[in-house]
């Protein structure tokens, strides 16, 4: 899910991690994070976050990632840095509940609610908590309109602060929700540009799903050769991601009861 995308161009660390984690080398991006986030806050959080994504494209890996927030959380030193602290609590919470290894919806929508009381007027950390309470009320709670309001205020946020990687996000997102209303006209357009900024970024592992979903909304032959990219793409990253590995090869070993895939990410 997003979380810190190919930003701080300036600094080497930032951009390798980038790399890895955009090729679904987790493991590799958070050992890279591993000695600033013993005493730097700001890489905790970035080493908490690409801990998480590895949980929401494998469903594995949720120790790890509960283990790096919490050094995280002991780290954060202002309201800022807790309230993004908050906001993975919040999304391993969530991503928890959704696969189904443990119910934490409660303290999903507690730690998102903490979030949003202590990041001040202005943050750029809003945006992406308000992506991330429009997950849970789409597939938590439920509430169509109240995950339509939270995901046009997040794809709102993405583009006033020119996070790429987020807008990818949101267009997605409220794609989906228009697929779900019977708007294939603006389902095809969001998911055609949420696969437009992800190949431009170069964010390998999310191309796949946005191609898929794509695909879910075009005619054919168009729509067998998105999937047939999908496909060469998953195999590609070795079944990442696991749930999309699933739905397009149904042969394998059965993933996780989710929603549908075109949801995730």
């Amino acid at each position: 899910m997003p979380g810190p995308g190919p930003d701080r161009q300036d600094d080497p660390v930032r951009r390798a991690v980038w790399r890895l984690r955009s090729r679904g080398c987790w493991e590799d991006a958070a050992a890279l994070l591993a000695p600033a986030a013993v005493t730097e806050p700001s890489a905790a959080l970035a080493r908490t976050a690409v801990l998480v994504e590895r949980c929401v494209f494998t469903a594995s890996g949720w120790e790890d990632a509960e283990d790096a927030l919490r050094s995280a959380e002991a780290l954060v030193t202002d309201d800022e840095e807790r309230g993004a602290a908050a906001c993975e609590r919040g999304h391993l919470a969530y991503a928890s509940t959704l696969f189904r290894v443990r119910d934490r919806v409660d303290e999903a929508r507690s730690a998102l609610g903490r979030s949003a009381a202590l990041l001040p007027p202005g943050s750029p950390n809003r945006a992406l908590l308000d992506f991330r309470r429009g997950l849970v009320a789409q597939h938590l709670a439920h509430d169509a309109q109240g995950a339509q309001a939270a995901f046009t205020r997040a794809h709102a946020g993405a583009t006033a602060n020119g996070d790429q990687l987020l807008l990818s996000f949101t267009w997605r997102h409220l794609a989906s929700m228009a697929e779900q209303e019977g708007n294939p006209a603006e389902a095809r357009h969001g998911f055609a540009e949420s696969l437009r900024l992800r190949e431009e970024l170069g964010y390998l592992i999310g191309i796949a799903p946005a191609l898929s979903a794509l695909a879910d909304v075009e005619p054919e032959p168009d729509a067998s050769r998105l999937r047939a990219e999908a496909g060469r793409l998953v195999r590609l990253l070795g079944g990442v991601p696991s749930w999309l590995a699933d739905k397009l090869h149904p042969a394998a070993a059965p993933a996780p009861h989710i929603p549908a895939p075109t949801d995730l990410t």
